[in-house]
C-alpha cells in the first residue's frame, strides 16, 4: 500500500523533473516518504516478532505509541491476541479498526473456530457478509473445521450453500473441508457424492485420506477398505494421516490379513518409524487377537509411548491374558511412563475378575492424580459394582463431580446384576429425575431387574420411553423385552417382540422356552426349542434348564429323559445339578420315586441343595416318608439355616398325623431361631400395591374384603368346590380349618380384586410361595363363576385361570426351591 503510494506521487512529479526547484523538493519528498516507508515496515517487523514469541502485552504497548500504523499492524496485533486465546481483546480491537479487509476477519473467525466458540465464530461469519467482505477459502476452511468438530450438520450445509453460490466449488482446499465436514457429522454418503463430483485433482491425497477416514470413523471399515484399495489403484500415495485410519478400520472389521498387507506398504513406504502410525498398528494387531505382533511393534518403538501400551493393554484384557495386561502396566510404571486416563479403566477390568485387590488399584488412582478423571471414576463404579462391593461403589458414584449415562449405567447394572433389583430401580428413577437419558445397556438392564420382581407396568413404562427416545434397539434390549413380558405372563407381547427381532440369538429362544414352560405351555416351549435347532442356534446350558423345566410342569416323561440324554451326547453339556434336579422333580410329579431315586445314584455331580429340594417336594406330594426324611437331613446339612425343609417335613408329619414328630421339628426350629418366611400375596390397583397375609385385618376395606370372601365361598362350594384339608395341617376342627383356608392371602387378593377392578377385567396376583393345592382348587372355580381372567404368580410358575380351568393343568407346582429356580438365572 505504501509503494501504490509512492509510485503515485512519483509520477506526478515526475513530468517537470528537470527544474533545479522541483528536483530538489521532489528528492526530500521521495527521501520522506522512503524513511516512513522504512520505519512501519520496521515497526510491524517487531510488533510480529513481540506477538510471535508470546510477548503479547508489550506488543500492544508498541502498537498503542506506533504514530502511523497500516493493515498489516492491525492484522498482526489481532493475530497475536487470537493466538494467546485472549479473544475478547481481539474483537475489540477489530471493531476499533475501520479499514478492516477480509483478511482481517478471517483471522478472528479461525481463532473463535479453533478454541470451539462456534456461536461468535458463526456471528463473526454473518457480520463479515453484511459489511460487504468476502470470506476467503481460508475462512471458510475454518469455519467447516469447526462445524467437523463439533458436528453441527446444518450449519454445515448452510456453508455449503454458500460455497456454491459465491463459486468456490472448484477449490480443492473449501471442498476438502466439505467433504471432510459431511464424514464427520455422519453424513458420509454425502460426502462421497461430492467426492465423486469432482472433476479435478483427484491425486490429491488429503481428499482420499478424508474419505478412509470418514468411513472408518463411521464404523464401516470394509467401505474405508474399499477406497483405500481404490486409492491404491489410482496411484494416490499413503501418507502419515491415511495409514492410521486404514488401520483401525481394520479393526473394526477385524481384517487382520489385510493390516498386515497395510503393514507391508507402511514399511516400503518409509512410515514404519512414524509413532502415529505404530501406535495404530499396536491397536489393530491387539485389537484382531495378535498380541504377538502387536508386541513386537511395542518392543520396537523408539519412544515409550503411552497411547500404544494402552492398547496392548486393553487388548490383552480384551482376550483374557490379564496377566500379561498387569506387567505391562508394571513395566509402564518402571519406566516412569505418563500413565493417562485411559490406563486405569483398563487395569481397573483386571479386578473385576480378581487377579489384584480393587482397593489397591483405586489407592493408585487418587495418589496419582486421576481420582477426579471421569473415564476413570465410571471404571472404578463399574468394578466394584461387578465385584460385589456395592458399597464402595456408591460412596465412588455418590462423590463425583460430573456424572454421565455411563456412571448411572455402571451403578444401576451392578445392583441389578447382584440381585438387588429394587435398589436398581430407584437408583434409575434418581437418574430419570437427574434428567439423564438412558441409554441401551441401562435400558436392558432395568427390564431385566422388572421381569425379576415381574413389574409388567415399570416395565411397560420403560418400553414406551425408549420407543419414545428413538434409541435404535439393540439384541440385549430385545431380549431383556422378551424376558420381561414373559416373566410377567404377557406371552402375546413377548411373541410380538419375538417377531419383530431381526437378529435372534441362543438367549431368545431360550427366554421363550422358559417363559412358556412358567405359563403353563410346555408343549409351545418344545416346539419353540425345534424351531430354534432348526434355524441352526445352538442350545446351551441354561436351554436345558428350561426344556427340562418345561417337560416336568407338562408331564412330558419321555420327552424329558430324550432331552436330558441329548444334552450330553449331541450338545457335550455336562448336566449340572439344576437339571438333575429337573429330573428328579419331572420323574416325582409323575409318581415315578423309585427312577428319580435311581437318577439321583447315578448322579455325576455331587448333589446339591436343588437337587434334595426337588426330590424332598416330591416326597411331599406322594407321602414317601422314609425318602423325605433322609433328603430332609441332607438339607439341615447343605443349608442349616433354610426354613425350606424343617416346614416340608413337619407338613409331611403333620399329614401322617405323627404330630409329635411335627411339634419336635418346629421345636428344632425355634431353638436355632430359624424363621419361616410369612406367606403374602400382592395386588397393583391403580398404580398402588395392595399387599395381604393370611387372615389379614390390616386393610382399609377390611369388611368388604371379608363379606366379598364368605360370598365367594358360598358359591364355588355351590359349584361343586370341596375344601382341602391336607393344606391345614392344624391340630384343629373341620370348621377351624375351612375358616383358615379361606383366609389364605391369595383368596384375600382376589377378592379385593373382584372388589376394586372393573367387571370382566384380569385379575393379577403375585406371591411370594408356592400357591397351596386349595387356593388352586378354589381359583379356578372362582375364574369360573366370575367370570374373570384370573393370573396368579406364585414363587415356581405362572398360573393362568380361565372358565374354570388351569394353564398348567392341574399338573400344579409343587416344587418348592424357590431360590433356585429359573427366575433365579440369568445370562
Amino acid at each position: 500500500m505504501v509503494m501504490l503510494k509512492l509510485d503515485s506521487k512519483f509520477a506526478a512529479f515526475s513530468y517537470n523533473s528537470c527544474h533545479p526547484f522541483r528536483s530538489m523538493f521532489f528528492l526530500r519528498f521521495v527521501h520522506s516518504i522512503t524513511n516512513s516507508y522504512q520505519s512501519i515496515l520496521h515497526s510491524n517487523q517487531l510488533l510480529n516478532g513481540l506477538s510471535k514469541s508470546g510477548r503479547i502485552d508489550v506488543a500492544r504497548k508498541m502498537f498503542d505509541k506506533m504514530t502511523k500504523r497500516d493493515e498489516y499492524s492491525w492484522n498482526t496485533m489481532i493475530s497475536g491476541y487470537v493466538n494467546a486465546g485472549r479473544l475478547v481483546e481481539a474483537r475489540e480491537l477489530l471493531n476499533g479498526f475501520s479499514s478492516r479487509s477480509s483478511i482481517t476477519w478471517s483471522s478472528l473467525i479461525s481463532g473463535y473456530c479453533r478454541f470451539g466458540c462456534k456461536d461468535e465464530a458463526f456471528g463473526l461469519f454473518r457480520s463479515m457478509r453484511l459489511e460487504g467482505q468476502k470470506p476467503s477459502q481460508y475462512t471458510l476452511g475454518s469455519i467447516l473445521r469447526v462445524c467437523s468438530a463439533l458436528c453441527l450438520i446444518q450449519n454445515g450445509k448452510m456453508i455449503h450453500g454458500y460455497v456454491v453460490k459465491n463459486g468456490f466449488e472448484s477449490n480443492v482446499y473449501v471442498v476438502t473441508g466439505l467433504v471432510d465436514m459431511y464424514a464427520k457429522c455422519r453424513h458420509v454418503s454425502e460426502a462421497e457424492i461430492l467426492f465423486k463430483g469432482l472433476a479435478f485433482d483427484k491425486g490429491n491425497h488429503v481428499l482420499w485420506t478424508t474419505m478412509v477416514t470418514g468411513y472408518a470413523q463411521n464404523g464401516d471399515g470394509l467401505k474405508a477398505i474399499e477406497f483405500f484399495c481404490y486409492m491404491h489403484a489410482e496411484g494416490v500415495e499413503s501418507n502419515q494421516f491415511t495409514f492410521p485410519s486404514i488401520l483401525t478400520a481394520c479393526s473394526a472389521v477385524s481384517a487382520l490379513c489385510f493390516g498386515e498387507q497395510v503393514h507391508g506398504c507402511i514399511v516400503r513406504n518409509g512410515f514404519g518409524c512414524n509413532v502415529y502410525v505404530q501406535s495404530a498398528l499396536v491397536d489393530m494387531y491387539a485389537k484382531c487377537g495378535h498380541l504377538t505382533s502387536a508386541k513386537r511393534v511395542l518392543e520396537n518403538m523408539d519412544d515409550d509411548d503411552v497411547v500404544s501400551w494402552n492398547s496392548m493393554i486393553v487388548g490383552c484384557v480384551r482376550h483374557g491374558f490379564e496377566e500379561e495386561a498387569l506387567l505391562l502396566f508394571k513395566k509402564m510404571h518402571a519406566r516412569n511412563m505418563k500413565i493417562d486416563d485411559y490406563t486405569f479403566p483398563s487395569v481397573l477390568n483386571c479386578c473385576i475378575i480378581g487377579t489384584i485387590d480393587a482397593k489397591s488399584v483405586h489407592c493408585l488412582v487418587i495418589k496419582t492424580g486421576f481420582g477426579n478423571y471421569k473415564l476413570v471414576s465410571n471404571a472404578i463404579v463399574d468394578m466394584y459394582a461387578k465385584t460385589g462391593e456395592l458399597n464402595c461403589a456408591y460412596a465412588v458414584f455418590e462423590k463425583m463431580l460430573e456424572k454421565d449415562v455411563i456412571s448411572w449405567t455402571a451403578l444401576v447394572t451392578g445392583y441389578a446384576q447382584n440381585g438387588s433389583h429394587e435398589e436398581s430401580l430407584k437408583i434409575f428413577r434418581d437418574m430419570r429425575i437427574a434428567w439423564v437419558n438412558p441409554d441401551q445397556v441401562i435400558v436392558a438392564s432395568i427390564l431385566s431387574a422388572c421381569a425379576e420382581l415381574t413389574l409388567l407396568v415399570f416395565g411397560k413404562q420403560v418400553h414406551s420411553d425408549f420407543i419414545k427416545s428413538g434409541l435404535r434397539s439393540s439384541l440385549s434390549v430385545d431380549n431383556s423385552l422378551v424376558t420381561m413380558y414373559a416373566k410377567c405372563g404377557c406371552l402375546d407381547d413377548a411373541d410380538a417382540i419375538f417377531v419383530s427381532m431381526h437378529v435372534r440369538d441362543v438367549i431368545t429362544w431360550t427366554a421363550l422356552i422358559v417363559g412358556y414352560a412358567q405359563n403353563g405351555k410346555g408343549r409351545h416351549s418344545l416346539r419353540f426349542y425345534d424351531a430354534m435347532v432348526s434355524c441352526g442356534t445352538k442350545p446351551d446350558f441354561i436351554t436345558f434348564i428350561g426344556l427340562l423345566f418345561a417337560c416336568s410342569h407338562a408331564g412330558l416323561v419321555d420327552e424329558g429323559r430324550a432331552y436330558f440324554q441329548q444334552m450330553k451326547e449331541i450338545y457335550g453339556i455336562e448336566p449340572g445339578p439344576e437339571h438333575y434336579a429337573c429330573m428328579i422333580d419331572l420323574f416325582g410329579r409323575s409318581g415315578k420315586l423309585d427312577e428319580a431315586k435311581e437318577i439321583l445314584n447315578q448322579m455325576e455331580v455331587k448333589p446339591d441343595a436343588t437337587v434334595w429340594k426337588a426330590l424332598l417336594a416330591a416326597c411331599r406330594v406322594h407321602g414317601n416318608l422314609e425318602l423325605g426324611e433322609r433328603a430332609a437331613t441332607k438339607l439341615f446339612q447343605l443349608e442349616p439355616m433354610n426354613a425350606m425343609p424343617y416346614v416340608m417335613l413337619s407338613n409331611m408329619y403333620s399329614a401322617a398325623r405323627k404330630w409329635d414328630a411335627a411339634a419336635k421339628i418346629r421345636r428344632l426350629m425355634k431353638s436355632k431361631g430359624i424363621v419361616k418366611e410369612p406367606g403374602c400375596s400382592w395386588i397393583e390397583m391403580n398404580s398402588k400395591v395392595h399387599t395381604f397375609s393370611s387372615e389379614d385385618r390390616g386393610h382399609p376395606r377390611e369388611a368388604e374384603i371379608y363379606s366379598k370372601i364368605d360370598e365367594i365361598i358360598v358359591r364355588i362350594k355351590e359349584a361343586g368346590y370341596v375344601p382341602d384339608m391336607n393344606f391345614s395341617l392344624h391340630d384343629m376342627d373341620r370348621e377351624g380349618m375351612e375358616v383358615g383356608l379361606a383366609y389364605h392371602s391369595e383368596k384375600l387378593a382376589v377378592a379385593f380384586g373382584l372388589l376394586a377392578s372393573p367387571p370382566g377385567a384380569a385379575i393379577r396376583i403375585f406371591k411370594n410361595l408356592r400357591v397351596c393345592g386349595d387356593c388352586h382348587s378354589a381359583m379356578k372355580y372362582i375364574s369360573g363363576i366370575f367370570a374373570r381372567h384370573i393370573i396368579l404368580r406364585d414363587s415356581n410358575c405362572f398360573h393362568h385361570f380361565r372358565e374354570g380351568k388351569c394353564s398348567c393343568g392341574d399338573y400344579w407346582g409343587f416344587l418348592l426351591w424357590r431360590k433356585c429356580s429359573l427366575s433365579g438365572f440369568q445370562y
